[in-house]
């Protein structure tokens, strides 16, 4: 097949909440912080069921399509009914995000996130949370393996797993988590320093940083993503580096709830890949996101030329898509997925690119709107703009009206 444009592997999306799009605008009027918008999406969370979730991820799954994703890292929590309750299948959620993104043509690595307590410090889940937990993390463990051994033998499903975060579960049970991640060899993430109060929460309860508690109780490794670490210091830094821990960047999220811009280069240099996400879909456009470590270290430090277009795309493909278990994705090369994703070098945005300037046209200028065609897995998802789903758009309305 003929492709238009610049072809580059397919994109991976290491860290979604995909019931988060349904907040994007109207979170933006007015003032606050993480911690204002965490009740705004609380509220969305407590609308969804199996089938209006299903409804909403499929249509935020193809709008990941239309920007070059083929590859979405979903970190799931909102495991079951109102008041905790679990459904007649206690994966019903699970189940739905798994067909949304086959539907929308994507891959999915979907990382069950253990959520035991509201707090560091072990405070209980109370209202909407109670749909986040399972009791303790043995139940939830038993919940997971169902979940597993229904795509055991599914090439386009990967099971993973995540801690949420060292305030959604306790240090005594973190084990529980890494050990799954160990035995069934799946990839682990976990929120790490998103904000300067949960590093000062995790001193105070346990007299150390988020970083040294889960390195205390075994789960950096390889397999292991720190999803944002806004707030990481030299020591932590070390510890991600050495364990060979990725690091997943959000940075439209992360300026959107005003976390901070965190030390991509150094964090990177320590030792730790970089990988990037969407999360909160403020936007929805990977370019945005990979231009964005480089800006934002611009505006951190007063210095430019941080990462080359080269470096950018790597973090954007191959690295995302090991991050997630498919180490044989995000490359172009025989045997790899065939995962394609075609750039315009002629819109008003990259217009002008030279062959040899084409990388750099798409990762500073281009938009998820130059991306034109995408093959997922050999299939053909996304031609001229369109998704084979029909209005993508009007898919997202219709979701999101269903639950606000």
């Amino acid at each position: 097949m003929a492709l238009a444009g610049l072809t580059l592997p397919g994109l991976a999306n290491a860290h979604s909440h995909a019931f988060h799009r349904a907040l994007r605008a109207t979170t933006q009027a007015g003032k606050g912080d993480f911690w204002t918008w965490r009740e705004r999406m609380y509220d969305v969370a407590a609308a969804l069921d199996p089938d209006s979730y299903l409804a909403l991820a499929r249509a935020t799954y193809a709008e990941m399509a239309l920007a070059g994703v083929t590859c979405v890292g979903e970190f799931h929590y909102l495991h079951h009914g109102p008041g905790g309750r679990p459904y007649d299948d206690p994966n019903a959620m699970g189940h739905a995000l798994v067909a949304a993104a086959r539907e929308a043509g994507l891959r999915i690595t979907l990382l069950d996130a253990c959520y035991l307590t509201g707090g560091v410090g072990g405070a209980p889940l109370t209202g909407v949370q109670e749909r986040f937990g399972d009791g303790d993390a043995a139940r939830w463990a038993g919940r997971v393996e169902a979940l597993a051994a229904a795509y055991a033998h599914d090439e386009d499903v990967e099971i993973g797993v995540a801690v949420h975060s060292v305030r959604a579960v306790p240090p005594g049970e973190m084990h529980v988590v890494s050990e799954f991640s160990h035995h069934h060899a799946v990839p682990l993430h976990a929120h790490v320093s998103e904000q300067p109060a949960e590093n000062e929460a995790c001193e105070r309860a346990h007299g150390m940083s988020p970083v040294r508690l889960l390195y205390e109780r075994g789960v950096l490794s390889p397999r292991f993503t720190a999803v944002h670490a806004t707030h990481v210091g030299g020591r932590d830094r070390g510890l991600l580096g050495e364990s060979g821990a990725y690091v997943c960047m959000c940075p439209t999220t992360e300026r959107d709830l005003a976390d901070g811009i965190g030390p991509a280069r150094e964090l990177c240099e320590a030792g730790s890949p970089i990988t990037l996400g969407t999360d909160g879909h403020a936007s929805i456009d990977m370019f945005e996101e990979a231009r964005a470590v480089e800006l934002d270290e611009r505006l951190r430090t007063g210095r430019r030329g941080h990462w080359t277009a080269a470096e950018l795309l790597q973090t954007a493909t191959a690295c995302g898509h090991d991050s997630l278990g498919f180490p044989d994705a995000g490359t172009l090369v025989p045997g790899a997925w065939a995962d394609l994703v075609s750039v315009r070098l002629d819109s008003v945005r990259t217009a002008g690119a030279r062959p040899e300037t084409a990388a750099e046209a798409a990762v500073f200028a281009a938009t998820a709107a130059d991306v034109h065609s995408v093959v997922s897995s050999g299939r053909r998802i996304v031609t001229e703009g369109r998704h084979v789903l029909g209005d993508v758009g009007a898919m997202l309305g219709a979701a999101i009206r269903e639950i606000t």
